[in-house]
C-alpha cells in the first residue's frame, strides 16, 4: 500500500511518501480501503511533534471507503461495506487498519468526500454546539475561523438551533464561505482587532458564547466579547494555548472551558448516534458541506502548507 509517513519531526518538508506492506487485521479490527481522508490542524500538531507519537508514523485519523477485510470478532461490518471513520491513527494510506468501532457504516445517499469531510469537524462542531454550550433560540455566538471546514459547520448547527452568528475571517476573500454556512454578521480581521464591532453587534452586551481555535493571539479579545455568564470554549491546540490563568481575574462571571473531542462519542454507540444525526441534517437540508479541496496522496505535503497558510476555507481531503 501506498502511506505518507513521517520518520522526523517538523515541517511539511518531513512527509514522505512510501510503499508499505499492506496491512492485516487483528481481533476487532477491519482493514478498509480509503477512498478520501481527511486533513485535520491535529495532522499538523502531530507532524510537528506536539501529540509525542513514536516515530515513524503515517499520518492522518479520518477518511471514508470501503471495507476489504474484518478481522476475527467482527459482526457488524462485513466486506464490501462502506464506512467512514474518525481517530483511526495512519489514516494517509490507500490501505487503513482500525478498531471495527471506529468505523460507522455510511448509508447509500452519503458518499464517501462528504462523509471523510464531515467526520471530524462535524462531530467536533457537533460537539460544541449541543454538548460543551448547547446552543438555545436567541444566543448570539462568535465564531473564529467562520470559513473553514469547522467554522462552516459549526455555524450552521448554531443556526438550526435558533442562534445568531457573528463569523470572524482573516480575509475580504473568506467572506463569501462564512455567509454562505449562515454567519448573519462576518467580521474580517487578521490582527485579533475585532472587540469593538462585536460589541456594536451586540448592543454592548457580549455575545452568549464564543468558539474560539485560533490560538492565543484571540483569547484576550474573546474573553472580551462575552457578555456576563457568557461561555468561552476554547479549542485547538495545535496554535498553543492561552498561558497561565488567575481564575479570580476572570471577568463578568464568565465560564472557560477545553472542549474535548472524545467527551462528545466516548462510546461506540455515542459515534454512531451522533453521526447518524449529522447524516440526517444532511439529506434533510440542514446541513450543507460545500466540496472540498481535493490533493493526492502524494500531495499531503501541499495540502499541510495550504492549510497552515491560513488562505484555505472548508475541508482539505487527500485522495488514494
Amino acid at each position: 500500500m501506498k502511506a505518507v509517513s513521517i520518520s522526523a519531526t517538523g515541517g511539511a518538508e518531513v512527509l514522505e511518501l512510501k510503499e508499505l506492506a499492506d496491512p492485516q487485521p487483528g481481533p476487532g479490527e477491519v482493514v478498509v480501503d480509503a477512498t478520501a481522508i481527511g486533513v485535520n490542524f491535529m495532522d499538523i500538531g502531530t507532524r510537528k511533534g506536539m501529540n509525542g507519537m513514536p516515530l515513524p508514523l503515517v499520518l492522518g485519523v479520518e477518511g471514508a471507503g470501503r471495507v476489504a477485510a474484518v478481522g476475527e470478532g467482527v459482526t457488524d461490518l462485513v466486506v464490501g461495506q462502506r464506512v467512514a471513520w474518525v481517530f483511526a491513527w495512519g489514516s494517509y494510506a490507500s490501505k487503513v487498519v482500525m478498531p471495527a468501532t471506529s468505523a460507522v457504516p455510511l448509508p447509500d445517499d452519503i458518499n464517501d468526500r462528504l462523509a471523510a469531510s464531515l467526520m471530524m469537524q462535524g462531530l467536533t462542531a457537533s460537539h460544541f454546539a449541543t454538548d460543551f454550550y448547547p446552543v438555545q433560540e436567541g444566543d448570539i455566538a462568535l465564531v473564529h475561523a467562520a470559513a473553514g471546514g469547522l467554522g462552516q459547520i459549526l455555524s450552521q448547527i448554531i443556526k438550526l438551533r435558533g442562534g445568531t452568528v457573528i463569523g470572524r475571517v482573516s480575509s475580504e476573500a473568506k467572506v463569501a464561505a462564512a455567509k454562505a454556512a449562515g454567519a448573519d454578521h462576518v467580521i474580517v480581521d487578521a490582527d485579533g482587532d475585532f472587540v469593538k464591532k462585536v460589541l456594536e453587534l451586540t448592543n454592548g452586551e457580549g455575545v452568549n458564547v464564543v468558539y474560539d481555535g485560533s490560538g492565543p493571539a484571540t483569547f484576550d479579545g474573546s474573553l472580551a466579547s462575552l457578555r456576563r455568564a457568557g461561555t468561552f470554549c476554547w479549542y485547538g491546540p495545535v496554535l498553543g494555548g492561552p498561558g497561565s490563568l488567575d481564575i479570580m481575574s476572570l471577568p463578568r462571571s464568565v465560564k472557560i472551558g477545553y472542549a474535548v473531542f472524545f467527551d462528545h462519542i466516548h462510546t461506540p454507540d455515542l459515534l454512531r448516534k451522533h453521526t447518524l444525526r449529522l447524516f440526517d441534517w444532511v439529506r434533510e437540508g440542514k446541513l450543507v458541506i460545500a466540496p472540498a479541496t481535493e490533493y493526492p496522496l502524494a500531495d499531503a505535503a501541499l495540502a499541510h502548507t495550504a492549510m497552515e497558510s491560513r488562505a484555505t476555507t472548508g475541508k482539505l481531503l487527500l485522495i488514494p
